[in-house]
Parts: structure tokens; sequence; C-alpha cells
């Protein structure tokens, strides 16, 4: 299997780190990355992570300006593509089509080729703009899903909502977390 994985400017950056680290337990998932400018600023801004500790976690990575790259291309076959977190500004990109940088064509051709692409958007509250874009990526084909607290899993700490949050995304491409606890229902006695 092989992803890219895209991580933009929105808040929660510690999103895409954690993806990066638990594909790391998926030897077969070669993992691509691009990360924008403004998700290393925001790196900066809410973590003590070091770039290029995040950069590590990849098997490869792009330039966000690198428009020639092998993931701008859809002869170069992959299997989909995760944009975690997604910005508001990345999301408008992706839903007009208008691929000013690797991260959003990357997506564009993901899409174009029919590949899965996942958007993680994280903005609160979303906008009618907002609302309207999802939409419209969502028409496309993109799977959206907003990072959103669980609470049927009884989590005791963000990382088990950020484990959940993860494992719902990997059950796009078939891959199970093995830190998701998945709803089994009730017990009839």
């Amino acid at each position: 299997m092989r992803l890219v994985i895209g991580i933009s400017g929105a808040s929660g950056v510690v999103l895409g780190y954690h993806m990066l680290k638990v594909l790391r337990f998926f030897p077969e998932c070669e993992t691509h990355l691009v990360i924008s400018e403004g998700a290393k600023l925001t790196f900066g801004l809410e973590t003590d992570l070091k770039i290029e500790d995040v950069e590590k976690l990849a098997d490869f990575v792009y330039s966000n300006t690198n428009l020639a790259a092998s993931i701008s291309s859809g002869s170069f076959k992959t299997d989909g593509m995760i944009v975690i977190p997604c910005s508001m500004k990345t999301l408008s990109g992706i839903a007009t089509g208008y691929a000013e940088n690797l991260l959003i064509r990357a997506a564009d051709v993901c899409l174009k080729e029919n590949r899965k692409v996942v958007l993680v958007p994280r903005e609160m509250p979303f906008g009618k703009l907002h609302i309207r874009n999802m939409k419209e990526a969502s028409d496309l084909g993109c799977v959206i899903i907003p990072p959103l607290l669980t609470f049927y899993n009884n989590p005791q700490t963000i990382e088990e909502q950020i484990n959940h949050i993860i494992g719902k995304i990997l059950m796009q491409f078939g891959l199970e977390h093995e830190k998701f606890k998945a709803w089994e229902g009730t017990k009839d006695d």
C-alpha cells in the first residue's frame, strides 16, 4: 500500500504526527509526506516537535512547492491520500481544483484517478462556506472525517481520542489500528 499524507496548517497538526507514527506499524504501507508552510508554523506554535522528527516518520518527503514531485502525477500509483488536519484553505483548494501547491495537487491527482481522499477538517464552528466546501469535496469523492470526540469507548486520555480518530480514518483504507475500539453494541441478557 502507498499513501500520501498531507499535513496542512490547521490547528491539530499533532493528528498528522500521530497518523505517521501509527502508519509505521504497517510495514506494507509506504508513506509519502507533504507538509504545508502553515503546518510548519503550527507545529512550532502547538508542539515541541521538530519538523525533521516528523519527516523522519515518512518514507518519502516532498516540498510543498515542488509541483514536479512524483505524487503530482497520476502515473505515480498510490492507494489514496489523507489530509490531516485539513485547513479551510486546503479544503477550498481541493473543492475547487485550485492546485496552487503540491499538497492540493496530490489530492487533485487522487481524485482524478478515482483514488480515495480522506479530509480531516479542523475548524470550529464550521461556517456556511466551510460546509459548502465540504459538501463540494464530498461530491467530488472525498471522505470527510472531522476529528470529533467520541465517548462510547470511554476514553481516558487525549491520546485515546486521537487513536479513535486515526482508527476511523484507517478503516477507510482497510487498515485496522490496534488501539481503535470499535462499537460492539450492547449485551442482551
